[in-house]
């Protein structure tokens, strides 16, 4: 086992996550039956759960005053829309890798009882009024996405119907992106929702994966007039007080999507060439409270950092040393997933599965 796997599996071991048997069987920084049967209780249980609720929605007149149910027959659970869209992306991802998990039947029920052809159609039909253009931009729209990429993947009935169910809310996720980036004169570069390159990163895969040309050059297109210019990212700043994910590593995401290597290595040099140090560090984000639903945000930033760090290391050798980086910040918050409060729980366990999966890609 290497260095790295066996400071990976010191506290994997520790949390609980595994047992020593998975660690001799299977790499330790990947998803095993074992963590995932843990993991997917994390969305089992805010999926359906109602309340506490925070809406987001803008109130046209006395009609939109209604059960979140009501205005969200799908995406009613995990205390908003986003969260509740990746909470959905984790069942399918959970189950797509582990069809044999123990809650598998119960997973399975889940998603068939609420992602409906009637359900899929309502939720279309909130984001189409004009008054919700803005809705969940772009965060939720990412993640949306996703979950519809992920179905589409899964070799499985179920997903293949729950994918038709789900495509007119797509399709107009899909319009509400072509209408909105020609709109868009400078990227948000917050740790937030609103983050720019986040919310196109998500959208790119999605484009490729579907030969959605159109999506796809327009998104690479603004990728490379909001950022190529982009010198010395500021990393020193971050975190911000609330980030749970990272404006410059997500940016670097987006653009190790976009750009040819020929084009991004020389980028990346100019933008972070500091990650090129062999000896490069880059200091945890320390979570104060965790009942605390924004404090609570830089265990995500932990987990964003980890998964764009990952990519980098894999795609590229001359940066493999940043896994150990990456590696660091999963120690540090991974093991607070499951026994969390809610204020974290309903939500980090979609980023902690994300930065798995990149680990061992």
């Amino acid at each position: 086992m290497t260095k790295r796997a066996l400071f990976f599996s010191s506290m994997l071991l520790a949390t609980g996550f595994v047992s020593q048997t998975a660690l001799a069987a299977e790499p330790s920084h990947q998803l095993t039956l074992s963590e995932a049967d843990k993991l997917i209780t994390l969305p089992l249980h805010c999926v359906e759960t109602p309340y506490p609720y925070k809406t987001g929605i803008t109130l046209g007149s006395a009609e939109d005053l209604k059960e979140p149910s009501e205005h969200h027959p799908i995406f009613y659970g995990c205390f908003d829309w986003h969260s509740a869209a990746h909470g959905y992306w984790s069942l399918v991802t959970l189950l797509r890798q582990f069809p044999d998990m123990e809650h598998a039947a119960e997973a399975r029920a889940i998603l068939e009882r609420n992602i409906t052809a009637e359900n899929g159609k309502r939720e279309a039909e909130f984001f189409s009024k004009d008054i919700n253009k803005s809705f969940e931009r772009t965060y939720g729209w990412a993640w949306l996405l996703k979950l519809s990429d992920e179905l589409k993947a899964w070799d499985d009935p179920l997903a293949e119907q729950l994918a038709a169910n789900l495509q007119p809310l797509v399709d107009v996720i899909v319009q509400r992106y072509t209408e909105f980036l020609p709109k868009l004169v400078y990227p948000v570069r917050v740790g937030e929702h609103t983050n720019t390159a986040f919310g196109l990163s998500f959208a790119y895969d999605y484009a490729v994966n579907h030969d959605l040309t159109e999506l796809r050059d327009l998104i690479a297109q603004r990728a490379r007039d909001y950022y190529m210019a982009d010198e010395n990212c500021p990393i020193a700043w971050e975190p911000s007080g609330y980030d749970f994910i990272s404006p410059c590593l997500e940016e670097i995401g987006l653009m190790q999507r976009v750009l040819p290597a020929d084009e991004f290595l020389p980028w990346l040099q100019a933008f972070m060439p500091q990650l090129a140090n062999k000896d490069y560090s880059l200091e945890v984000g320390k979570v104060s409270d965790r009942t605390d639903g924004k404090l609570v945000h830089l265990d995500g930033l932990n987990f964003s950092r980890a998964w764009n760090l990952y990519a980098l290391a894999n795609a590229y050798p001359q940066y493999a040393h940043l896994s150990a980086v990456a590696d660091q910040h999963m120690t540090y918050s991974y093991p607070n997933l499951l026994g969390d409060s809610y204020e974290g729980g309903h939500w980090l366990g979609s980023f902690a599965i994300q930065a798995l999966n990149q680990a061992q890609d």
